[in-house]
Protein backbone atom coordinates (compact mmCIF):
# COMPACT_ATOMS: atom_id res chain seq x y z
CA UNK A 1 0.00 0.00 0.00
CA UNK A 2 1.12 2.93 -0.71
CA UNK A 3 1.88 5.56 1.80
CA UNK A 4 -0.93 8.69 1.28
CA UNK A 5 0.01 12.29 1.76
CA UNK A 6 -1.69 14.60 4.61
CA UNK A 7 -3.56 17.22 3.05
CA UNK A 8 -4.42 20.36 5.13
CA UNK A 9 -8.14 20.98 4.42
CA UNK A 10 -9.20 22.95 7.27
CA UNK A 11 -9.26 23.21 11.28
CA UNK A 12 -9.10 20.85 13.90
CA UNK A 13 -11.29 20.98 16.73
CA UNK A 14 -10.77 24.38 18.25
CA UNK A 15 -10.58 24.15 22.41
CA UNK A 16 -12.28 27.32 22.99
CA UNK A 17 -11.86 26.52 27.01
CA UNK A 18 -8.32 25.66 26.93
CA UNK A 19 -7.39 28.96 24.95
CA UNK A 20 -9.41 30.70 26.92
CA UNK A 21 -8.26 29.73 30.36
CA UNK A 22 -4.55 30.08 29.02
CA UNK A 23 -5.20 33.88 28.33
CA UNK A 24 -7.19 34.90 31.39
CA UNK A 25 -4.88 33.15 33.95
CA UNK A 26 -2.21 34.97 31.97
CA UNK A 27 -3.80 37.88 32.53
CA UNK A 28 -4.85 37.22 36.20
CA UNK A 29 -1.13 36.98 37.20
CA UNK A 30 -0.43 39.53 39.96
CA UNK A 31 2.98 40.66 38.00
CA UNK A 32 1.03 41.28 34.67
CA UNK A 33 1.46 44.49 33.57
CA UNK A 34 -1.29 46.04 32.05
CA UNK A 35 -4.05 47.66 34.21
CA UNK A 36 -6.33 47.75 31.56
CA UNK A 37 -6.41 44.26 30.58
CA UNK A 38 -7.19 43.82 34.37
CA UNK A 39 -9.77 45.99 34.21
CA UNK A 40 -11.48 44.53 30.85
CA UNK A 41 -11.10 40.53 32.92
CA UNK A 42 -12.32 41.86 35.90
CA UNK A 43 -15.53 43.64 35.12
CA UNK A 44 -16.54 40.47 32.31
CA UNK A 45 -15.26 43.27 29.05
CA UNK A 46 -12.83 40.79 27.69
CA UNK A 47 -13.97 39.17 24.96
CA UNK A 48 -12.30 36.22 23.27
CA UNK A 49 -12.52 34.19 19.86
CA UNK A 50 -10.92 31.07 19.17
CA UNK A 51 -9.66 30.58 16.00
CA UNK A 52 -7.52 27.90 13.59
CA UNK A 53 -3.76 29.39 12.91
CA UNK A 54 -2.29 32.81 12.75
CA UNK A 55 -1.36 32.00 9.57
CA UNK A 56 -4.16 30.71 7.80
CA UNK A 57 -7.22 33.05 6.25
CA UNK A 58 -9.74 30.46 7.44
CA UNK A 59 -11.10 32.27 10.32
CA UNK A 60 -10.53 35.99 9.09
CA UNK A 61 -14.14 36.53 7.42
CA UNK A 62 -15.40 35.64 11.45
CA UNK A 63 -13.16 37.49 13.33
CA UNK A 64 -13.96 40.38 10.79
CA UNK A 65 -17.63 39.89 11.73
CA UNK A 66 -17.12 39.81 15.12
CA UNK A 67 -14.80 43.22 15.11
CA UNK A 68 -17.86 44.41 13.35
CA UNK A 69 -20.06 43.99 15.99
CA UNK A 70 -17.47 44.53 18.70
CA UNK A 71 -17.58 48.42 17.14
CA UNK A 72 -21.02 48.67 16.77
CA UNK A 73 -21.88 47.33 20.44
CA UNK A 74 -19.01 50.01 21.77
CA UNK A 75 -20.77 52.59 19.80
CA UNK A 76 -24.41 52.31 21.74
CA UNK A 77 -22.58 51.32 24.75
CA UNK A 78 -18.95 53.19 25.64
CA UNK A 79 -18.49 52.69 29.17
CA UNK A 80 -16.05 50.58 30.36
CA UNK A 81 -12.50 49.27 29.05
CA UNK A 82 -12.81 46.38 26.97
CA UNK A 83 -10.92 44.33 24.93
CA UNK A 84 -11.28 41.72 22.04
CA UNK A 85 -8.55 38.76 22.25
CA UNK A 86 -8.71 36.94 18.79
CA UNK A 87 -6.72 33.71 19.88
CA UNK A 88 -5.33 31.14 17.55
CA UNK A 89 -4.46 27.18 18.47
CA UNK A 90 -1.37 27.85 16.83
CA UNK A 91 1.38 27.63 15.17
CA UNK A 92 3.02 27.91 18.76
CA UNK A 93 6.41 27.70 17.56
CA UNK A 94 7.32 31.06 15.41
CA UNK A 95 9.87 33.49 16.01
CA UNK A 96 9.60 36.91 16.94
CA UNK A 97 9.89 38.02 13.09
CA UNK A 98 7.45 34.91 11.69
CA UNK A 99 4.54 35.88 14.22
CA UNK A 100 5.66 39.24 13.04
CA UNK A 101 4.78 38.27 9.30
CA UNK A 102 1.83 36.43 10.19
CA UNK A 103 0.28 38.81 12.38
CA UNK A 104 0.54 41.89 9.72
CA UNK A 105 -0.98 39.15 6.52
CA UNK A 106 -4.19 38.83 9.22
CA UNK A 107 -4.38 41.93 10.00
CA UNK A 108 -4.09 43.11 6.02
CA UNK A 109 -6.70 40.61 5.16
CA UNK A 110 -9.35 41.84 7.85
CA UNK A 111 -8.43 45.92 6.85
CA UNK A 112 -9.00 44.77 3.20
CA UNK A 113 -12.39 43.15 4.21
CA UNK A 114 -13.53 45.98 6.33
CA UNK A 115 -12.90 47.97 2.89
CA UNK A 116 -14.48 45.72 0.49
CA UNK A 117 -17.55 45.71 3.06
CA UNK A 118 -18.24 49.37 2.75
CA UNK A 119 -16.48 50.89 6.16
CA UNK A 120 -15.11 53.92 5.99
CA UNK A 121 -12.16 54.36 8.29
CA UNK A 122 -12.19 56.30 11.69
CA UNK A 123 -11.88 59.65 11.57
CA UNK A 124 -9.65 60.08 14.25
CA UNK A 125 -7.43 58.27 13.31
CA UNK A 126 -4.83 58.16 10.03
CA UNK A 127 -4.43 54.81 7.73
CA UNK A 128 -0.79 55.33 6.95
CA UNK A 129 1.16 53.16 9.08
CA UNK A 130 4.09 55.49 9.06
CA UNK A 131 2.05 58.31 10.23
CA UNK A 132 2.48 58.99 14.30
CA UNK A 133 -1.47 59.11 14.26
CA UNK A 134 -1.59 55.23 12.65
CA UNK A 135 -4.47 52.94 14.28
CA UNK A 136 -6.43 50.32 12.23
CA UNK A 137 -9.81 50.55 11.44
CA UNK A 138 -12.63 48.01 12.17
CA UNK A 139 -16.27 49.18 11.63
CA UNK A 140 -15.51 52.70 11.73
CA UNK A 141 -13.25 52.52 14.81
CA UNK A 142 -9.93 53.12 15.69
CA UNK A 143 -7.81 49.96 16.98
CA UNK A 144 -4.30 49.33 19.03
CA UNK A 145 -3.38 45.77 18.04
CA UNK A 146 -1.29 43.66 21.14
CA UNK A 147 0.46 40.83 19.59
CA UNK A 148 1.08 37.98 22.23
CA UNK A 149 2.97 34.59 21.32
CA UNK A 150 5.24 31.67 23.38
CA UNK A 151 8.35 33.44 22.03
CA UNK A 152 8.26 36.97 22.48
CA UNK A 153 10.91 38.71 24.11
CA UNK A 154 9.35 40.50 26.81
CA UNK A 155 7.49 38.48 29.38
CA UNK A 156 4.06 40.28 29.26
CA UNK A 157 3.93 39.57 25.90
CA UNK A 158 4.83 35.28 26.60
CA UNK A 159 1.65 33.16 26.16
CA UNK A 160 0.52 29.99 25.44
CA UNK A 161 -0.98 30.50 21.72
CA UNK A 162 -0.65 33.37 19.34
CA UNK A 163 -2.98 36.06 19.99
CA UNK A 164 -4.35 39.14 18.86
CA UNK A 165 -5.49 41.87 21.00
CA UNK A 166 -8.16 44.57 19.62
CA UNK A 167 -8.41 47.48 21.85
CA UNK A 168 -10.21 50.31 21.31
CA UNK A 169 -8.26 53.52 20.54
CA UNK A 170 -11.49 55.76 21.71
CA UNK A 171 -10.74 54.36 25.06
CA UNK A 172 -7.21 55.89 24.83
CA UNK A 173 -8.93 59.07 24.40
CA UNK A 174 -10.92 59.25 26.73
CA UNK A 175 -8.72 57.96 29.32
CA UNK A 176 -6.59 61.40 28.22
CA UNK A 177 -9.66 63.58 28.24
CA UNK A 178 -10.53 62.18 31.80
CA UNK A 179 -6.83 62.92 33.18
CA UNK A 180 -6.69 59.23 33.98
CA UNK A 181 -4.08 58.00 31.39
CA UNK A 182 -0.71 58.80 32.77
CA UNK A 183 -1.64 57.52 35.86
CA UNK A 184 -2.37 54.28 34.19
CA UNK A 185 0.59 53.98 31.95
CA UNK A 186 3.29 54.87 34.75
CA UNK A 187 1.32 51.68 36.56
CA UNK A 188 2.02 49.58 33.52
CA UNK A 189 5.54 50.98 33.16
CA UNK A 190 6.36 49.76 36.83
CA UNK A 191 4.95 47.04 36.56
CA UNK A 192 7.03 46.11 32.91
CA UNK A 193 10.51 47.23 34.72
CA UNK A 194 9.71 44.72 37.65
CA UNK A 195 8.92 41.53 34.96
CA UNK A 196 11.68 42.59 32.45
CA UNK A 197 14.08 44.99 34.61
CA UNK A 198 13.44 47.33 31.66
CA UNK A 199 11.05 49.30 29.94
CA UNK A 200 10.07 48.03 26.99
CA UNK A 201 11.74 49.69 24.37
CA UNK A 202 9.16 50.32 21.80
CA UNK A 203 6.77 51.73 24.08
CA UNK A 204 5.41 54.91 23.19
CA UNK A 205 2.60 57.78 23.55
CA UNK A 206 0.17 57.95 20.91
CA UNK A 207 1.11 60.86 18.14
CA UNK A 208 4.80 60.64 19.38
CA UNK A 209 5.76 57.39 16.77
CA UNK A 210 3.00 55.27 14.86
CA UNK A 211 1.90 52.93 17.00
CA UNK A 212 2.50 50.28 14.30
CA UNK A 213 6.02 49.69 15.87
CA UNK A 214 4.50 47.96 19.07
CA UNK A 215 1.57 46.09 17.86
CA UNK A 216 3.84 42.35 17.56
CA UNK A 217 6.12 43.21 20.48
CA UNK A 218 9.27 42.90 18.86
CA UNK A 219 12.44 44.99 19.22
CA UNK A 220 12.91 46.93 15.63
CA UNK A 221 14.98 49.75 14.16
CA UNK A 222 14.57 52.72 12.54
CA UNK A 223 14.92 51.33 9.03
CA UNK A 224 11.54 48.93 9.82
CA UNK A 225 9.05 49.48 7.25
CA UNK A 226 5.47 48.46 8.29
CA UNK A 227 4.02 45.83 5.58
CA UNK A 228 0.33 47.42 5.61
CA UNK A 229 -1.64 49.16 3.68
CA UNK A 230 -5.09 50.30 3.48
CA UNK A 231 -6.92 49.94 0.20
CA UNK A 232 -9.07 53.31 1.30
CA UNK A 233 -5.86 55.33 2.16
CA UNK A 234 -5.12 58.12 4.43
Amino acid sequence: MSEELAIETGPMVIDHNELSSALRSHIAKPEFPCVGAKSALATDRLGILPAWRLNSGWNDVEIHDRLLDWSWKYKSDPSGLRSLAVMFEGPTDLTEEEFETAMWKRLQSLADKDSWRGQKYCDKVSSDPADPHFSLSFGGQGYFVVGLHPNASRTARRVKYPTLVFNLHDQFAKLRFDQRYEKMRKAILKRDIALDGSVNPMLSRHGESSEALQYSGRKVGTEWQCPFFDPRGS
